[in-house]
């Protein structure tokens, strides 16, 4: 929330998500190095709470089955990039070539610092001799949660800038905050994932997201849309 003084003019969005980008940097910067350096509480926690929700996850075939569906259809990260794809060629189609470049790039961005990640930490994923699903690729940072902050993040954008209804908007809002967290859950009660790898996964797509909205506020062309 805007702490300015009543009277003071209304910060742009360009400089509100570039405040925004520069929060993140902090714990995106700190989680990083944490999981570089195998810091030993946080890897003991995350040990912790993957034992506890694979138990349940073993103990409740019903709720696990219905993770698989979910994390592997609905929040699966080509449905997520399929959705942003969409996006960006109704924007195409309407004119708005330069805006729909800036969501396309925005999620090329997010998937290449995710694989980059992934290659250069290699963190091993969690290993179960009962496994309840399965996953490939290094651990850190979870892509299915990373994908998921990117496209909802941008969507959302989208939407504010073209200046949704209220009803429409809270229904996003709602529909994107599900999907982010849910993913994210799903990852760590399937056994696939540690905690971390999912905060991580959340914190750099949110950064990525504040990047792109920061970044073409300032950029040739920023008047594709009014107010984003």
């Amino acid at each position: 929330m805007d702490t300015a003084p009543p009277d003071s003019p209304p910060r742009p969005p360009g400089t509100r998500a570039a405040l925004t980008a520069a929060a993140l940097c902090v714990p995106s910067f700190l989680l990083l190095l944490l999981v570089a350096l195998e810091w030993s509480p946080l890897f003991s926690l995350d040990r912790d709470i993957a034992r506890t929700t694979h138990r349940w996850a073993v103990d409740d075939p019903d709720a696990t089955h219905a993770a698989k569906i979910l994390t592997d259809w609905f929040w699966d990260p080509w449905t997520m990039r399929a959705l942003c794809a969409v996006a960006a060629i109704w924007l195409a189609v309407r004119g708005a070539r330069w805006l729909a470049l800036w969501v396309a790039g925005a999620c090329v961005l997010g998937s290449v610092v995710q694989q980059s990640l992934k290659a250069a930490y290699d963190r091993p994923r969690p290993q179960w001799p009962d496994p309840v699903d399965s996953a490939h690729y290094a651990a850190f940072p979870s892509g299915h949660a990373m994908t998921a902050a990117v496209a909802c993040g941008l969507l959302l954008w989208l939407l504010r800038g073209y200046g949704v209804g209220p009803v429409l908007w809270r229904t996003a809002v709602t529909l994107a905050v599900v999907s982010v967290v849910g993913v994210g859950l799903t990852r760590i009660w399937l056994g696939v994932h540690w905690p971390s790898d999912v905060l991580g996964g959340w914190l750099l797509g949110a950064l990525v997201v504040a990047l792109a909205v920061a970044t073409y506020a300032y950029g040739p062309g920023r008047r594709a849309t009014s107010g984003t």
